[in-house]
């Protein structure tokens, strides 16, 4: 089998919902970082042998197979196929996966996966009645943007609460306190605004036209403890909870895409090969956890281990399920982790956020000059992913 690479990772910034993205389909965010992939690499989009791409909603612009719509808006040729993938949070990080053992099992030299969400856009939707003409009842209107909707009433009901509960059981079973939570959010905010400040994410950034932002929406430098402790608890019952909004990820709009190949498919170096792989499962009501145990198979498959690791990108969904993953990485140095920021300040738009954290890893190794990474996510209904890779 031939190795697969990371020959080249962008993204928009990402907006804030309801923001300045908002006003753009998905569609035509997938378009821009497809066509700036394509762009940067001097890549004749011909030679693209498919297009996998994450969307974690598909209930409004972005159905019907957001990937080869988004494909041909970017102006590839029609025989550049796409398809879209559905891992929920972890779909573009899905698609990279699925990308790389397409290459890896030489069914494929150039794969571009990434994936694309605007949760600002994901529309209201009612359910269908059986019935024809239904004469009497009424309908229940759904909010698409996140969580559960239209659960089948057979699964247990303690497995169907809100991510925001989940979270809320995770720190308080494992002690995580209000304090450590806020703390960790506003490491992020720091780190997020510090690293724009100072130029690192220029080089993996590309504009929306026309909306063009000078960071991520999500980042508020001027945050602090004082403030973070003013905000209210969302999830529990009595009020007594410990996450807020300010120590969880937000609702948001964005696109990202990752270049895969195999190995001399371009002129250009790669910035990193893929190298380990692993995803698992827990109840969905304690989803946090998961990528606890995704990311130790992901290094056992790369033959490595914690002590192997240089740089660690979590996506943070919420302050108590990333200080949780982090318990459960013992041998893991937490100062590598986020170094620049996570989903609490960056934000969080689904489909994409998988295709940031293991971008923004390739091109730190590069700024490094070479290293272990490891690019871990947990997911919505009790599943996580990881992806290893290494320069």
């Amino acid at each position: 089998m031939t190795a697969s690479y990371i020959y080249d990772a962008v993204r928009t910034p990402f907006g804030r919902a309801g923001g300045k993205l908002s006003g753009v389909r998905p569609d035509d965010l997938a378009a821009v970082v497809m066509r700036a992939i394509v762009a940067r690499t001097g890549l004749d989009p011909v030679r693209i042998d498919d297009v996998i791409f994450g969307d974690a909603n598909q209930a409004g612009e972005d159905n019907r197979n957001v990937a080869r719509m988004a494909a041909l808006l970017a102006g590839f040729p029609t025989s550049v196929t796409g398809v879209t993938v559905n891992r929920l949070c972890a779909s573009s990080l899905e698609a990279v996966v699925q990308g790389s053992r397409a290459i890896e099992a030489g069914d494929a030299e150039l794969i571009l996966a990434g994936g694309v969400e605007s949760m600002s856009r994901a529309p209201f939707i009612v359910e269908k009645s059986p019935r024809p003409w239904p004469a009497t009842g009424n309908q229940t209107l759904w909010n698409t943007s996140i969580g559960w909707r239209m659960v089948n009433k057979a699964l247990p009901a303690d497995w169907t609460i809100s991510n925001g509960e989940s979270a809320e059981k995770v720190a308080r079973e494992q002690g995580i306190s209000r304090e450590e939570q806020d703390a960790f959010a506003l490491r992020s905010h720091q780190l997020a605004a510090d690293a724009w400040a100072k130029g690192v994410y220029d080089g993996e950034i590309v504009q929306v036209p026309g909306v063009e932002l000078e960071r991520d929406e999500g980042i508020r430098p001027d945050t602090s403890m004082a403030k973070l402790a003013g905000l209210r608890a969302l999830f529990a019952p009595d009020g007594n909870g410990s996450v807020t909004a300010g120590n969880s990820s937000s609702i948001n709009d964005g696109a990202s895409a990752v270049l895969l190949g195999a190995e001399g498919v371009l002129d250009a170096e790669p910035l990193a090969r893929i190298t380990g792989r692993g995803v698992h499962g827990v109840d969905p009501n304690v989803f946090p956890l998961a990528p606890i145990e995704a990311a130790n198979k992901a290094l056992a498959r790369a033959g490595r281990t914690w002590a192997d690791v240089d740089v660690v990108e979590l996506n943070e969904a919420f302050a108590a399920q990333s200080i949780a993953d982090l318990r459960g990485w013992p041998d893991l140095d937490p100062e590598k982790v986020n170094i620049h920021g996570g989903a609490l300040a960056i934000g969080h738009p689904l489909g994409a956020s998988g295709g940031r954290i293991v971008g923004h890893a390739a091109h730190e190794l590069v700024r490094r000059g070479g290293g272990i990474a490891v690019a871990a996510i947990c997911i919505g209904v009790g599943q996580g992913l990881a992806v290893v890779i290494e320069r």
